[in-house]
């Protein structure tokens, strides 16, 4: 069928009125294979279709955030944890004038390659795999490779390249040599934001958790900061804006997405104090090394005894480890435990 609409031209008109800074999605450096251009949709609004409606991202509802197995309805999983990256990306990019589209793309993809088990999947996956594991990386060969039975999602390379770069490379750093940097200003937008929703929202599982309460936090963070959810996530967000460049007209020289200092010390302040009080806490004791020994011995099984992978996984390239290790970082939690079971795991 043919369509004789151009409101896809409309939308990349209105785009020449962002930033200078801004990736305007005619100009994208375009995808892996090229494609027809819809009609209604830019590139990056098709990315951000294609990653909603792909499988990973649904599993990203049974997926740990922090908390393995929480008693409640109301933790945050790695799917609420994304769609809150998302708003807060959005918000940012919008006052600072970059492009939304891209930013929410990017935002929505960032994580589709974490483990079940949150960070603890990680960690052992990493130790395991000899080439290494890491989220980012992961995230990146779903969308290239491992999503619709092996074609992947075929997204934008402005895309591929902010959820690959999303990632600090040490996680306990908070800017500095190791925070890495993405290739667009929409992708360190969605990196800051990914640091603003995590360090708000396990606050409140934490407290949820009894592990803390509101008056625990370090003075000066709530001085700083605020001293409620709302008011945390509006003092930071508010402060990038403020002090990147653009809205504010503070940005001198190169171009930065960044905090004041003030601002950013709380943040460092309050993420030292979670590292101690709540994330080295929540990785240990009976549940977290349940976990730990469940990934272990699923990468020990399906490595040793590569038929009894789905025939989709056996067809993907590479090593038989790493085959292994695509099928268990898709897993939710609740089937990483349920295969463990069936394969007659023993704790």
């Amino acid at each position: 069928m043919v369509y004789h609409l151009n409101i896809r031209q409309h939308i990349e008109e209105r785009e020449t009125f962002l930033s200078p800074f801004a990736v305007k999605s005619s100009q994208s450096r375009g995808r892996l294979r090229p494609e027809e251009p819809s009609p209604v949709r830019t590139d990056f609004q098709r990315d951000r279709d294609r990653i909603i409606h792909c499988k990973s991202f649904r599993r990203l509802k049974h997926k740990t955030q922090v908390f393995i197995a929480p008693p409640g309805d109301h933790y945050v999983t790695r799917l609420t944890h994304t769609l809150e990256v998302s708003q807060i990306a959005r918000t940012i990019a919008r006052a600072l004038n970059l492009n939304e589209d891209l930013t929410e793309a990017i935002s929505l993809g960032h994580d589709l390659g974490h483990t079940p088990f949150g960070h603890i999947g990680e960690s052992v996956l990493n130790e395991l795999f000899p080439g290494g594991f890491h989220h980012n990386e992961q995230s990146l060969r779903v969308v290239d490779l491992l999503e619709k039975d092996g074609r992947g999602l075929n997204l934008t390379w402005e895309v591929r390249d902010g959820i690959l770069n999303h990632s600090k490379t040490n996680i306990t750093v908070l800017y500095g040599k190791d925070w890495g940097k993405s290739n667009t200003f929409e992708g360190e937008v969605c990196k800051i934001a990914d640091l603003i929703a995590y360090v708000n929202h396990d606050i409140g599982d934490a407290i949820r958790a009894g592990m803390i309460t509101e008056n625990d936090l370090p003075e000066i963070v709530s001085e700083v900061l605020g001293r409620s959810h709302s008011g945390r996530i509006n003092t930071l967000v508010c402060d990038i804006i403020e002090h990147s460049w653009g809205v504010s007209g503070a940005g001198r020289g190169e171009p930065v997405i960044g905090m004041s200092a003030q601002v950013l010390k709380a943040a460092g302040i309050l993420r030292d104090f979670l590292f101690e009080k709540v994330y080295n806490l929540a990785s240990s004791g009976e549940q977290p090394e349940s976990a730990r020994h469940i990934i272990r011995f699923l990468y020990e099984y399906f490595t040793a005894h590569e038929d009894k992978l789905p025939p989709e996984n056996r067809s993907y390239p590479g090593t038989a480890e790493r085959r292994a290790v695509d099928y268990i970082a898709g897993m939710t939690d609740q089937y990483a435990q349920m295969i463990a079971e069936e394969l007659k795991y023993i704790p």
